[in-house]
């Protein structure tokens, strides 16, 4: 059995990690060349990424053997898959049966295939494709029914339009599909309008291009205006009648209220909105209204007022239509937005528990049953809202109990799946995205519907034991029935943590809650914008703190040793929180955002910090704040021992008090 050295550093780690996944993967000729063979492996992905197929196929035969040779091979045939012929595929499904790598060649294969419009070999190919989760495939295959059957469906038809509306750049899959339903009159014009106007918004102008060829040809010229200068269009447009040309107006319309929602909402007051559907006008109110509640304006609620039908949004302008509302306190105009949202979207705990609230708001014994209902079925420790949902029925956060240990023959399963020990593997040898997308794929697609709990839990195991906390802390969290709460927030590095938080006064469960968010505690983690290490420092940031706590013997290099990224990242955390008036949801905001996007999105009315962290700007950080405070929650329960509140945590967010000290103006 394959075990984890007893307090070795992560290196050694590592190395015992990759000997154990050659002997339990490799043949016995190949177990010796394993480990000298990693290079040739890395030099592969390396050419790989440079497109250099001379160079794979030269030094494919070295890998022969290794345990990661699927990976090997599934480079060498992906970078010439153009020139490939179908019996080579088929030989590399054959060879790799099962493997990640068969289904990764399989999608690549289905892509190139349809393009080329070869149904015959596309067919071939489909049963297979276990993965089952590319919008592009799924639109193939379902134009291939159609076409082999002479007629599709309207539920064909639905699926189309949800996968191509999913999509944000353009796809020849979706496209095509879609032009054959257009023909056979289960989607419509309007229908392609409608993903012109959202690819409009994404600024993916190619989207919006195939999209308007598909609804009316013969607009193309005036398209290419309107993406060449939406406000020259406007400019030269009298009055529109025709269909074509007041969604022409409308694309324009989207295209400016993107940038600059008050001069969209004057050109649609002082010229447009006679001209238009109310269809359409209440979509350009949606988008102005939208843009403006992500500037945190406070004419949002105003300009989403001149929308008539909630049904005509889409549910990201619903979402800010909500958000809105609850930063003004109007809280009648909630509900009837996450009503009208799609039921997918009803269903998620952010719409439950804010539909919930306002009908406490609204008042009435009947209400308040149905938003008891509603905290009912999502209060739990699981998330964001779950826990707040969970106070509101009078609860507070404690730790789960453990579901019953794992038996001998499931941790043994988990320890011989050949998929996961190669996703370790390559993980262990530098390959992280490779290793990560094999285990993605062991865990959640090999088999249908994933692993089931305990299976889960015991590779969740698997990955604990190997330190490999990122895979431990993911796999753990894709249990339903069952939270075990060592695995889902597990304490690496206990005793520097807690030494360095208590040593300045930071609440340890804070520093580990946004430490599971920066890194997952992977030591050599790194951003792409640079930040480095356990809390994910960026080297400016690092080399400002150092100064101010005194620390004069730091240099760069430093930044990704445990003991002074723990330094460093804690001391920064604390003079953020002091900055902003011990809150944790603008600090936390501050850390992933920088110090001056919360020092101006706290300006305005004084909110429940709940309302506030819904109305972050940007997706990433408005994410982020709510990831670390009910990570925080749990951290806390689980250190304490004690029932823990997220609700006090967050407190209340406002402008800050002119009484009080300036900010650390210099704060990075």
């Amino acid at each position: 059995m394959c075990r984890r050295p007893r307090r070795a550093a992560p290196a050694l780690v590592l190395s015992a990690l990759a000997a154990c996944a050659l002997a339990l993967l490799a043949p016995a000729s190949a177990s010796a060349q394993g480990n000298t063979n990693d290079e040739v492996l890395l030099q592969m992905k390396q050419a790989f990424q440079r497109g250099d197929k001379a160079r794979l196929a030269a030094l494919l035969p070295q890998a022969r053997g290794h345990v990661l040779e699927p990976w090997a091979a599934y480079w060498e045939l992906k970078a010439r898959l153009q020139e490939a012929g179908a019996n080579e595929v088929q030989d590399f499904f054959a060879r790799y049966p099962g493997t990640y790598q068969e289904d990764r060649l399989r999608n690549d294969w289905l892509l190139l295939t349809g393009q080329r419009r070869d149904w015959d070999n596309f067919s071939a190919a489909i049963g297979g494709f276990r993965m089952g989760d590319d919008a592009q495939v799924r639109c193939y295959a379902i134009l291939v029914d159609a076409l082999r059957s002479g007629s599709a469906t309207q539920a064909q038809a639905d699926e189309i339009r949800r996968n191509w509306f999913a999509q944000r750049d353009s796809d020849d899959g979706c496209l095509t599909a879609a032009d054959r339903m257009i023909a056979a009159r289960l989607l419509t014009p309007n229908d392609a309008w409608k993903k012109a106007r959202l690819a409009i918004e994404a600024n993916r102008p190619q989207a919006a291009r195939g999209a308007v060829t598909l609804a009316s040809p013969d607009a193309l010229p005036l398209f290419e205006e309107v993406n060449a200068s939406a406000a020259k269009f406007l400019v030269a447009r009298g009055p529109v009648a025709a269909k074509s040309r007041r969604e022409l107006v409308t694309l324009a319309l989207i295209k400016i209220a993107m940038a600059d929602p008050e001069q969209a909402a004057s050109q649609l007051d002082a010229k447009w909105s006679a001209m238009l559907s109310a269809e359409e006008r209440n979509w350009i109110w949606g988008i102005i209204g939208r843009q403006s509640a992500i500037k945190l304006w406070p004419q949002a609620v105003g300009y989403f007022g001149n929308v008539t039908k909630n049904a005509d949004l889409s549910d990201d302008m619903l979402g800010w239509r909500v958000r809105a509302a609850l930063r003004a306190g109007q809280w009648k105009d909630v509900a009837p937005a996450i009503n009208a949202m799609s039921e997918s979207s009803q269903q998620d705990p952010t719409w439950t528990y804010w539909k919930a609230r306002a009908l406490v708001n609204a008042g009435g014994d009947e209400r308040r049953a149905q938003a008891r209902e509603l905290y009912q079925g999502i209060a739990g420790t699981r998330g964001f809202y779950e826990m707040l949902a969970l106070e509101e029925l009078g609860q507070r956060v404690m730790a789960a109990t453990r579901p019953a240990p794992l038996t001998p023959e499931e941790r043994n399963a988990a320890r011989m799946n050949p998929s996961l020990n190669r996703g370790l593997y390559a993980i262990a040898i530098g390959l992280r995205p490779e290793g990560t997308r094999e285990w993605n794929y062991a865990t959640n697609l090999h088999d249908r519907g994933g692993m089931d709990d305990r299976a889960l839990l015991a590779a969740a195991d698997f990955a604990c034991q190997r330190e490999v906390w990122d895979r431990c802390i993911n796999t753990s969290e894709r249990t339903k029935g069952v939270i075990d709460v060592e695995q889902r927030f597990p304490m690496p590095f206990h005793d520097t943590v807690l030494r360095k938080s208590q040593d300045i006064g930071l609440d340890p469960a804070y520093v580990y809650g946004l430490i599971r968010q920066e890194s997952r505690f992977i030591m050599d983690a790194r951003s792409g914008v640079g930040a480095s290490g356990l809390m994910q420092v960026m080297p400016a940031t690092a080399r400002w703190t150092a100064r101010k706590i005194g620390m004069t013997d730091f240099t760069p290099g430093q930044i990704n040793d445990r003991e002074t990224n723990i330094t460093i990242g804690t001391n920064y955390l604390k003079l953020a929180l002091d900055d902003f008036d011990d809150s944790m949801a603008l600090a936390a905001a501050a850390y992933n955002a920088g110090p001056g996007r919360p020092r101006s999105w706290r300006n305005g009315p004084v909110l429940d910090a709940a309302i506030w962290a819904e109305n972050v700007p940007f997706n990433e950080t408005r994410d982020y704040v709510k990831k670390v405070l009910a990570n925080t929650t749990n951290y806390a329960a689980i250190i304490t021992g004690r029932p823990q509140s997220l609700k006090e945590r967050l407190g209340r967010v406002g402008p800050r008090d002119a009484a009080m000290p300036e900010p650390n103006k210099d704060l990075p």
